[in-house]
């Protein structure tokens, strides 16, 4: 008889903890290999666990709507075959505390810090990896951290909580205990009870004619997401302007031929992610990541290109080794990808491993826009609505008035690592590769 652990799969670079949908298998359920036993969710994309093995499922340590760290044990199964009687009758469907979180060791806290870093131990309370390394990065002591009431499983603080009181702390709607706690006398500790009594905020009311709307799943996702990258990287947005003139009639005289001759509609995007490619290529610090002091640059060329969703969402699927496709192949992974994830058909493969983002704003109109980083990466580009203007044109006998289609190019990277100098260049070598497009080009 042989237990086999299941736990949650990593699903992607950046993400640590996924919540789980719905479990499609109970204890004592018969599963075969690769069947599906639940669903879970992350803040880009939904999936299905399988099975690694065949055998019958003797506990089940989470519930539904939980928040799992990756690497936690979720369920086991039991791969005897006679084991069916003996594990319906045992393991019940709520976890016990210990057990669930064996295969989640707590990283070591780096000794010298300023503020008091949470560690695993000294209370009743479990705290994930990831919890304590936002705890650290954003100086909550292991006191405040105690008295964070948790909404996960068993009271446990998750990460929504903690990022929560962060941001209340900031607004001043949390006062945190910063003051040595005295061993010698108990008065210390009622006034900080008071403290806490006291800074309790008020349920808000809402006056007039309002309409209150509960965030779904993947947008209280995509905002923690968002929050944690502002936290993260201190933004730092650039701007441009580009003659786009050649590109736009290039596109407008052969796009009825490419569709007919590759069988798929020719957008401005894959040509944007052209350009982008080859400036990457120049600038290879623009494709990289941060691990603590560590800077890691990324050999492959990963685009991801930022999708609007029918609800209103957004996902950002991936285009694989974009370096490595010509314009056929560009334009035929951004149909595919941009399809599939309007009809919630990506896989969780679709949306790992980008380097880089590019977001379309001018698809709704905006002439630009500052777009936050998609964490772990370094730098996001945002392209505007193509607009005619008249514009001053160089020509050999003097300078002269013309038509032009502009577009307006921004740029947001984290300035720990990009500076001015490397992210203004970068962006005007796009503009520069975009504007000097071949009109001549052939299909």
């Amino acid at each position: 008889m042989a237990i086999i652990e299941l736990v949650m799969p990593k699903m992607g670079e950046s993400i640590m903890e996924a919540t789980i949908l719905r479990w499609h298998k109970k204890v004592g359920d018969h599963v075969n290999v690769d069947e599906t036993v639940l669903e879970i969710a992350t803040d880009k994309v939904d999936s299905e666990v399988p099975s690694i093995v065949e055998g019958t499922i003797t506990e089940v340590l989470f519930a539904e709507n939980d928040v799992v760290p990756v690497g936690t044990i979720i369920a086991r199964i039991n791969t005897h075959a006679d084991a069916v009687a003996a594990a319906a009758p045992v393991a019940p469907a709520a976890p016990a505390a210990e057990p669930k979180f064996t295969s989640a060791p707590v990283p070591a806290v780096a000794a010298a810090t300023t503020t008091p870093a949470p560690v695993a131990g000294g209370g009743a309370k479990f705290y994930s990896p990831l919890v304590l390394t936002i705890a650290q990065q954003e100086g909550v002591s292991f006191a405040d951290l105690e008295r964070i009431p948790g909404s996960g499983n068993d009271g446990r603080v998750t990460k929504k909580d903690i990022l929560q009181y962060v941001a209340d702390r900031r607004e001043g709607r949390v006062i945190p205990d910063v003051t040595p706690e005295p061993v010698s006398t108990p008065a210390p500790v009622a006034a900080r009870a008071a403290v806490v009594t006291n800074t309790t905020v008020a349920s808000p009311t809402y006056n007039g004619n309002v309409e209150i709307i509960e965030m779904d799943r993947m947008r209280k996702l995509i905002a923690n997401h968002m929050v944690m990258s502002k936290q993260t990287s201190p933004h730092v947005t650039s701007f441009a302007e580009a003659d786009v003139t050649n590109l736009v009639k290039w596109r407008e005289r052969v796009k009825s031929d490419f569709e007919k001759r590759e069988g798929e509609k020719l957008t401005f995007t894959p040509l944007f992610i052209e350009a982008i490619v080859k400036c990457i290529k120049r600038f290879p610090l623009i494709n990289c990541s941060l691990d603590g002091d560590k800077i890691i640059i990324k050999k492959d060329i990963n685009i991801g290109m930022a999708t609007a969703l029918p609800s209103g969402n957004l996902i950002v699927p991936v285009i694989k080794n974009s370096d490595m496709l010509n314009l056929v192949g560009l334009t035929k992974q951004v149909n595919s990808l941009a399809n599939a994830a309007r009809q919630n058909k990506l896989k969780p493969e679709d949306t790992q491993s980008g380097t880089f983002t590019l977001t379309n704003v001018g698809t709704f109109g905006s002439l630009m826009g500052t777009p936050i980083i998609n964490q772990p990466q370094v730098a996001i580009l945002a392209v505007g609505a193509i607009k005619k203007r008249p514009v001053v044109i160089e020509t050999e006998d003097g300078d002269t008035i013309g038509i032009r289609h502009m577009m307006y190019l921004s740029m947001s990277y984290d300035h720990r690592i990009v500076d001015g100098s490397l992210g203004a260049t970068f962006l005007t070598a796009v503009a520069q590769e975009l504007e000097n497009f071949d009109p001549k080009r052939a299909l």
